[in-house]
């Protein structure tokens, strides 16, 4: 690569890297603008937003670095180099600080989950305990009459094995949406633990890596 072709693709390098950058902070400043330190919610929103947006900035310091050196293998810690190196360390520093803030809002979030899956338990419990309850068998024949759903001119053997096999249905219902939401539960914590808390670590080493880097 001729010298002329290689300043080009280091100011290319240059630009492009600085813009992705640009992009981290419009992200954060979009978030950062609504000003709700104070909710925890607010907090996890920040802090996931800082996650999942580093990488892009990651890349971006990484091309301003690989422009520095283009440009001028031999120089050392230009204002370039330092420019990558002190951003580096300040989103290494903020990803440090996001990452109890995403461990107390994935503990926070994982408790009221685990509470609204007690409930419907619960809920599923008492449609078990209703089953056997004469009383509630007689309300479900009288409602499938009204409904047209039993004929009325049936057996009491076939209105009760109707009304029985409905509620059968009903229950098995709720034992599948009560399935479903301990993975959605699951799920949730698991990209929460692994994918924002695991991912900061991560971007914390990296950024770290990066400013030593730049200034060596």
């Amino acid at each position: 690569m001729s010298p002329v072709s290689t300043s080009r693709f280091a100011e290319l390098s240059r630009w492009l890297g600085l813009t992705l950058v640009v992009l981290l902070g419009l992200q954060l400043l979009a978030v950062l603008a609504v000003n709700g330190w104070g909710e925890e919610s607010f907090q996890q929103l920040a802090a996931s937003t800082l996650v999942s947006q580093s990488p892009m900035a990651f890349a971006g310091l990484l091309l301003m670095l690989i422009g520095a050196r283009l440009e001028d293998p031999r120089a050392q810690r230009t204002p370039q180099h330092w420019v990558v190196a002190v951003l580096s360390g300040l989103l290494a520093l903020a990803l440090l600080v996001a990452i109890p803030v995403g461990i107390q809002a994935d503990t926070t979030l994982t408790n009221q989950a685990n509470q609204a899956l007690l409930a419907q338990q619960g809920q599923l419990a008492m449609a078990r305990t209703q089953l056997q309850n004469p009383q509630v068998l007689e309300q479900v024949i009288a409602q499938g009459e009204r409904a047209g759903q039993i004929p009325a001119t049936a057996s009491e053997a076939d209105k009760q094995k109707a009304a029985q096999s409905f509620m059968d249905r009903q229950l098995q219902q709720a034992e599948g949406q009560l399935k479903q939401a301990e993975r959605s539960r699951d799920l949730a914590s698991n990209q929460r633990r692994i994918g924002s808390t695991g991912g900061a670590i991560v971007l914390v080493v990296a950024f770290a890596l990066l400013a030593l880097a730049a200034v060596l």
